[in-house]
């Protein structure tokens, strides 16, 4: 038995380019038209939708966020560990790649969207909720609750547009009632600087005009039948996932608490900067992840690839994530 090696393998590779370079091969396709086709240069719209119990979920793709990674990325292991982590999972080096996917919950008598994606404020390569949104049949006015899990921008962004106009006209708003207490508050944004300076500003410019109109809930209870908020505190000091419950089927909607399966499910002690409270972090992040993969449920992530869903297994130390399959209806 031939074995093969690296060498081999490049040897054939070589050979094979070699010969449709030449041409080798081309006598035994049918005469077709040799016409070439345009690019696309875009995909297909990014909805994907499946059912859990009673519940019809769909995941609309905003986009995807490539962020450079720095020294001091992760607070307790080097850049050099990083890139081996993103080199494992065939992602390039000093790049984060952050896909982002807003979850649309139909309970049957409500339509429930839990965060909702950049609006196109943060990347132009990400933006694409409202466009999905529309090609999955749903105008922004036929959303009954927009539940928020964090401030952060690209959760929030999507309540209103770019000069401020709310988008779910017609939507009761919910939010973590500590997050609205840490990121709405003055002396918190006079002391802060950087990065989370700017997310307090942004903070103010979605909230404070409608402040009267946004419930704020405590993370624990249940918001709507079959939707439970959970405390996921770390990445931001109330930072909030989910549990959905519907005909004996459940499902964890993870939020932000393993923001790249790559990296922190695989790496879970890892403290990446952008939480903001790395120990407490990594316990809801340990906690959940242990939890998801005991009970073997199905988990929803928003920084998750698309359509960001599937379950998770003990891996050693780490976790790997195994997405669902890509069915043609729910």
């Amino acid at each position: 038995m031939a074995i093969v090696t690296p060498s081999t393998r490049r040897s054939f590779i070589q050979h094979a380019a070699a010969a449709a370079a030449a041409g080798v091969g081309a006598a035994t396709l049918p005469n077709l038209a040799r016409a070439a086709a345009p690019f696309a240069r875009a995909q297909g719209p990014g909805v994907y939708r499946y059912n859990l119990g009673g519940f019809e979920l769909t995941a609309l793709y905003d986009g995807i966020w490539y962020s450079p990674i720095k020294d001091g990325f992760v607070r307790n292991a080097g850049r050099r560990a990083v890139n081996r982590a993103l080199n494992r999972a065939f992602l390039k080096p000093d790049v984060l790649p952050i896909s982002i996917t807003a979850l649309l919950v139909n309970t049957g008598t409500k339509l429930v969207l839990i965060d909702t994606g950049s609006a196109g404020q943060i990347t132009e390569t990400a933006g694409l909720m409202s466009a999905n949104l529309d090609a999955a049949g749903i105008k922004p006015d036929a959303v009954d609750v927009v539940v928020i899990s964090h401030f952060h921008p690209d959760h929030i962004n999507g309540i209103k547009t770019k000069d401020g106009d709310k988008v779910f006209t017609k939507a009761e708003i919910m939010v973590p009632e500590p997050e609205w207490a840490f990121w709405m508050n003055d002396a918190n944004l006079a002391r802060a600087t950087g990065t989370v300076h700017k997310y307090f500003l942004n903070a103010g410019r979605i909230f404070k005009d409608i402040a009267g109109e946004v419930h704020r809930y405590k993370p624990g209870a249940e918001l709507l039948p079959g939707i439970v908020s959970i405390p996921a505190y770390g990445h931001t000091p109330g930072h909030t996932a989910f549990a959905l419950h519907s005909n004996g089927q459940s499902m964890l909607v993870m939020s932000d608490t393993v923001r790249n399966p790559y990296l922190f499910a695989r790496h879970p002690d890892w403290q990446p900067t952008f939480d903001m409270d790395g120990a407490l972090a990594v316990q809801t992040r340990r906690r959940m992840l242990d939890r998801a993969a005991a009970d073997r449920m199905l988990i929803s992530a928003y920084h998750f690839p698309f359509p960001a869903c599937g379950h998770l297994t003990r891996d050693g130390s780490g976790y790997e994530l195994v997405p669902v399959m890509w069915a043609p209806s729910p």
